[in-house]
């Protein structure tokens, strides 16, 4: 599975569906940003694919945390989001996932 990279300028309705549809295929999803802005719109997407999901009764939740990235040589901090539906626990998804390909 890939890691949906923002950054600042992200427009967050195209995060958000592909959020939305990664959610919808693999019900599990993580998201990446470096710096505020850019986490911001990750947030923000993040809000809005909750939205996109209610209809198909995936209520989604968000767990962060801090990772390191290492951009053209240089270690960077990045914040990732893992989302996963309700109930369901990222590891467990992740390792059927991983099993699955």
């Amino acid at each position: 599975m890939n890691i949906i990279k923002v950054s600042a300028n992200s427009r967050t309705a195209a995060v958000a569906g592909a959020i939305a549809g990664v959610m919808r295929e693999h019900r599990l999803a993580e998201v990446q940003s470096i710096g505020a802005g850019a986490v911001n719109q990750a947030v923000k997407a993040v809000i809005l694919a909750k939205g996109y999901l209610v209809n198909d009764g995936i209520d989604i939740i968000c767990v962060p945390e801090f990772v390191d990235v290492d951009i053209d040589g240089k270690v960077r901090t990045a914040i990732k989001l893992t989302i996963t539906p309700r109930g369901e626990e990222p590891a467990q998804e992740a390792a059927k996932d991983i099993l699955s390909e």
